[in-house]
Formats: structure tokens, C-alpha cells, sequence
């Protein structure tokens, strides 16, 4: 357990979000005294901590706790710890050029111990658990929290109950048993499982988690939002002089329950209050079409979200059809201050975690990439501008890998005969392992990529490689690209408008000139905003126009397969 240096003595207040009565902090959590309400927050002494931040974080470690003094644990004794937070701000270069987004970043949730956002909640109430001397938790959950307290309990020594829906991966509650806490799987959705948790609690005499009316769940969440302002200001530089960290336009997540959003909003909003950061950034809110309660609501313009009886998703870390007080909280600072509530398809979800894999390397669970897919949408409505600042929440990786998100010829198989020429039909001499993977498809096109910048080159070669097994040759000016064409007669050619030595105009006059290649079939793929006698000009001569940023790459794939099955 790493104890952060230098700490300053917490002060911490209970403000009731209703009313604003305040009263002493203390555990569990008392109701306000003056109206009743349950939802409290908690206030601290913001102009001693701005005095010593941010000098101060120089000299800690990156981990959650480096924010001490924002953190609702009064003795370090109890702090629990396994090194989660501090969790990388990923530009996304592949996916930030394919849609047109020059500062788009995905805030890495997945290097947390178990894999996922739910570390930081786990880390910060099993601390508050301990250091109130309590031995036993009841938690529901659809997975990723579970097996985070599960962690974190079992390190603190205090015996968990976790209460999960039937739907949740059976690995997943595997995983959670490992750790040696009891697991009671609820054949019903996830908020009669919420239900019949706090009945058991209540019945057993055991505190129960309280989801996001526990101060910590919502306080551990705004340390991503610290994170993200330092490491935006690492990689942009501070938003002006005198503020030293720097907040993104857009964040987007999808969510559940959504207490990840109410505490990342604290976290800016406590940020603004210091003058560490200039604005608060709008947030963008993703569900699934099958649950979208909140979506729904705001559409609506309701201030109370209208439940979801019958969740129809097969995303079940966001299948809460009753999200609770978190929506009224949400929908106040959308309204305020603006930002948007959307919801997806599942079947975009798995679309959208198939394109992070093969574009970004990212792994990643179908609630996080359910914010990208909300993402893609937002950027095809205008919502949001593609040249804002936006920071994507990729809270879990995608452990277990579901089974649906694979088809059934997701591998290719070469037999041993295969390779060493054992089977009854003889085979060609040439035949050997390559040849053999070779002849896996029979539809194995050639394609010329002619791209003068080489991340745009590299990023179209990637997108064919995910999707089908191509022949590419790349070429990175006009004279080399007519060499390439001319060498290889490709089934189909990808051709940038801007280019050294010859333009794409001057490349499909002189194809046209050449009665051999007039008839290859071209895509142009271009940044360039042409004009309208530029695209008289590139009629006839080309199959198809594709404006570099407005497309995704399936998008492509089905436009170059149209042509190759046509070929």
C-alpha cells in the first residue's frame, strides 16, 4: 500500500443536493435533517488545496490518490490501494483521421487492475468501509463492479455479498468467487437484483453499497476528470495563460446507472471552482436502443426518467431500466450548461468494438464501445464538431469475449495435410504453408493504394487488412502510383487527389489515355474540398467520392466489395 506524501488534513462537509443544508461528515451517510433527502455532497476547503495544488502533484505517483486531499477519507491508514487510476489519455490517431477528428482521445480505463473504471469506486468505498470499521458489504451488480469490491474486500479483509443478475458471463462470476466472495446469481433483471440486495441487507443487518447515493462511489469517479485536465494540458498545453490545466469540449460514455458522468461533472466543476481549468465540458450520455430510460426521458423533456419495464439489450452492464436519482442530476446539467443524452443499436455497439480492435488496438467491453458508437452518431448529426476537443470513456475491457461479437468462420484452419502435401490428391510442387493460406479465399483482389501522406496510406492498407485478404501495393506520388498500375493491373485503385509529381487528375487522364487501365475501377479518397467543376471534371472516370473523415470503414468495405464482386 503506497501512502501519497504530504497530504493536508481532510475537511469534508455534507451539502444536501436538495435543500443545501450542511452538516459534518460522517459514515454511513445520515439523510438531511431539514427535508429528508438521501443525495449528499461533499464539500471541501477548495482554497487551501488550490493554495498547494498544483505544485504539490509533482511529487506524487499516478494513481487516484496523488488528489488526496479531494478524496472523503480522513486517515491514510485505510487507504487501499492497487495502483489504480493515473490511466492513459490515448490519442486516437487511426480513428481520429478516418472520422475527421484531429483531437479525439480515449481515456484508457482498462489498465486499472481489474480492467475497468469500477476500480477507482472500489478503492475509494472499501477505504471508507474499513476506515468505519465495517466487516461485511452487500453490493449488486451486472459484473464489472462486483469483481472490482471483490478485489478490493477481500485485500481489506472484509466479506462481500454480490448479488447478480442471471444474464452476467458465468466467467465473470467465476471471477468474482475466486477472490472468496459469496456470489448469489437473481434469475430477473438487474433492478429487481438491486431490490432483492437491499433486502437481504437490510434483513441480515449488512450495509449495503447504496450504488450512487454512497458519497465515495461519486467522489472516486471525478479523479478521472483531474486526470484527464492534467494529461490534456500535457499533450495541448494549458488552455490559457494563469490556468494550468485544460478541460476537452465533448466527454462522452455510455451509462447505466451514471454515476461514472455525476462524478466526472464534480471533478470539473470542483476544477472550475479553483481556476485550474477554464470551462466545464459538455458531456454526451450513451445507452442501448433495448434500455434507454434516460434517452427516452430527455426526449421528452422530463425531469424523472420513465423506467424501462423490459430491457431489450444484450449490452447487460447498461440494462438499468430504473437509473435512479443519477438522471434528475444529468438532465439539470445538460439542460444548464449543455451536452446531450443519445442511444445506440446493439448491433452499432459490436460494430463500433470491432472498429477500436482493428483500428486502435483496443479491446474493449460493448458498454465502453457503446460510447463510440454514440460518438459516430453525434458526429453525423453535427452534435458534435469534428474539430472539437473529445475525450471518449473506455471503461472495461472486454473479458470474457462475448460470444456474439465473433461469428462462426472467425478463424481460418490448415490442416497438417495442408502444409506437408499429405492428402490422397496430389498437389502442385509450389504448393507450401503460403500457398495453402492463399487458397483460404478465393476472392483475394489486388488493390493500389496512391496516397502521398503515409498515416492516411497506412490507415486505408489497415482497414483492408481487417476486412478481407487483399493485395496491396502503396504508392506515395503520382509517377510511382502509374508504376505500381502498370506492373500489378489491380482489381481496384484508391486514389488521393493531392499528390506530388501528379495529381489524381493527371493519373486518371493518363489511365483514360491508356487503353489497357481505362477500365480499372477507381475510388477516389481525397481531403480535398472540391469544387463543382472539379467534380464534372471526375465524372465518368471514377467509380466513387469519398471525402477523407466522413466515412467509417465499413463504409469503404462495402463500397470496395460492391466493385470487387462486380469485377
Amino acid at each position: 500500500m503506497r501512502i501519497v506524501p504530504a497530504a493536508l488534513k481532510t475537511e469534508v462537509t455534507l451539502e444536501c443536493y436538495a435543500c443545501g443544508y450542511q452538516q459534518p461528515y460522517k459514515l454511513p451517510h445520515p439523510p438531511c435533517p431539514r427535508c429528508g433527502h438521501d443525495f449528499m455532497e461533499a464539500r471541501y476547503n477548495y482554497a487551501a488545496i488550490r493554495s498547494r495544488w498544483p505544485q504539490i502533484l509533482e511529487t506524487r505517483p499516478s494513481t487516484m490518490w496523488r488528489y488526496r486531499e479531494l478524496l472523503p477519507l480522513f486517515d491514510d491508514q485505510y487507504q487501499i490501494s492497487m495502483g489504480e487510476g493515473g490511466t492513459p489519455l490515448l490519442p486516437a490517431h487511426n480513428l481520429g483521421m478516418m472520422l475527421g477528428t484531429p483531437n479525439l482521445f480515449i481515456k484508457d480505463e482498462r489498465q486499472n487492475p481489474t480492467n475497468s473504471f469500477k476500480d477507482r469506486q472500489a478503492a475509494l468505498v472499501i477505504s471508507m468501509m474499513k476506515e468505519a470499521n465495517v466487516s461485511e458489504l452487500v453490493v449488486a451488480s451486472t459484473g464489472n463492479v462486483a469483481i472490482s469490491y471483490s478485489a478490493y474486500s477481500s485485500h481489506a479483509g472484509i466479506k462481500l455479498w454480490t448479488f447478480l443478475p442471471s444474464l452476467v458471463p458465468p466467467e465473470k462470476m467465476r471471477e468474482i468467487a475466486i477472490y472468496g466472495s459469496e456470489v448469489v446469481k437473481v434469475t430477473a433483471t438487474y433492478d429487481i437484483t438491486k431490490k432483492v440486495a437491499a433486502q437481504f441487507s437490510q434483513h441480515k443487518g449488512i450495509m449495503d453499497d447504496r450504488g450512487i447515493r454512497n458519497i465515495g462511489t461519486r467522489e472516486a469517479m471525478k479523479t478521472m476528470a483531474f486526470e484527464v485536465a492534467e494529461q490534456l494540458a500535457e499533450v495541448l498545453g494549458p488552455a490559457k495563460p494563469g490556468v494550468p490545466w485544460r478541460a476537452p469540449d465533448w466527454y462522452i460514455q455510455a451509462v447505466s446507472g451514471g454515476m461514472g458522468p455525476v462524478g466526472f461533472w464534480k471533478g470539473f466543476q470542483e476544477l472550475y471552482q479553483m481556476g485550474l481549468v477554464d470551462r466545464i465540458p459538455k458531456m454526451a450520455l450513451i445507452q442501448a436502443d433495448g434500455c434507454a430510460p434516460m434517452v427516452n426521458s430527455f426526449r421528452k423533456d422530463l425531469p424523472e426518467a420513465e423506467p424501462v419495464t423490459s430491457p431489450d439489450t444484450q449490452v447487460i452492464t447498461i440494462a438499468t431500466g430504473v437509473p435512479g436519482p443519477a438522471y434528475g442530476y444529468l438532465y439539470k446539467i445538460a439542460k444548464r450548461e449543455g451536452g446531450t443524452f443519445e442511444s445506440v443499436p446493439d448491433s452499432e455497439t459490436f460494430r463500433a468494438t470491432h472498429v477500436l480492435a482493428k483500428m486502435e488496438g483496443l479491446s474493449m467491453e460493448p458498454a465502453a464501445a457503446a460510447a463510440f458508437a454514440g460518438l459516430f452518431k453525434l458526429l453525423g448529426k453535427g452534435v458534435i464538431r469534428r474539430d472539437e476537443i473529445i475525450v471518449v470513456c473506455c471503461s472495461g475491457h472486454t473479458f470474457p469475449v462475448e460470444k456474439f461479437l465473433l461469428g462462426p468462420d472467425w478463424v481460418k484452419e490448415v490442416t497438417e495435410s495442408d502444409v506437408a502435401g499429405e492428402a490422397p490428391t496430389p498437389k502442385p510442387p509450389t504448393e507450401d504453408l503460403l500457398g495453402a493460406l492463399d487458397q483460404l479465399d478465393e476472392r483475394v483482389k489486388t488493390i493500389v493504394i496512391m496516397e502521398d501522406n503515409p498515416e492516411a496510406a497506412r490507415l486505408l492498407r489497415r482497414i483492408l487488412q481487417t476486412r478481407g485478404d487483399f493485395q496491396i501495393a502503396e504508392a506515395h506520388n503520382g509517377r510511382e502510383g502509374m508504376a505500381l498500375i502498370r506492373r500489378h493491373r489491380p482489381d481496384l485503385i484508391l486514389l488521393d487527389m493531392m499528390m506530388p509529381d501528379m495529381d489524381g487528375f493527371a493519373v486518371l487522364d493518363a489511365l483514360k489515355a491508356d487503353e489497357a487501365l481505362r477500365d480499372l475501377p477507381v475510388i477516389v479518397v481525397t481531403a480535398k474540398e472540391l469544387t463543382q467543376q472539379e467534380r464534372q471534371r471526375l465524372q465518368g472516370q471514377i467509380k466513387m467520392l469519398l471525402q477523407k473523415g466522413s466515412f467509417m470503414d465499413d463504409d469503404l468495405l462495402d463500397d470496395i466489395n460492391a466493385l470487387l464482386d462486380k469485377v
